[in-house]
């Protein structure tokens, strides 16, 4: 991994602002800082979301709180619980998230 020079720099995500995104069911929160060609995100999906999409795109993801269900495309499902990540290189097995109870989320792609 390369990650291209940026100064030091601290975030408070109390004042980050969170933008709303419908799933096939329920809603995602997301607060999102850009780092050069890095995305930093915490997420939140709201009991009985489902994804609206199969994404493609690579994460590093860290189950803050909660549980979730990430489906492949090839139907195998994993859950991640409280502690929990998974990591998935861009264009690699699609997955599409859905969480029954909850969740908060650490991600960064």
């Amino acid at each position: 991994m390369n990650i291209a020079s940026f100064l030091f720099e601290t975030l408070d995500w109390s004042l980050v602002p969170k933008t709303e995104h419908k799933g096939e069911t329920g809603m995602a929160y997301w607060q999102t800082k850009m780092v050069n060609n890095i995305r930093v995100r915490m997420v939140e999906y709201s009991a009985g979301y489902k994804a609206d999409h199969w994404c493609s795109k690579g994460h590093i993801l860290y189950c803050m709180e909660g549980e979730m269900n990430t489906e492949l495309e090839d139907g195998r499902v994993f859950q991640l619980r409280k502690g929990m990540c998974y990591f998935v290189g861009d264009n690699n097995e699609a997955h599409q998230s859905s969480t029954p109870t909850g969740c908060k989320l650490f991600i960064v792609d």
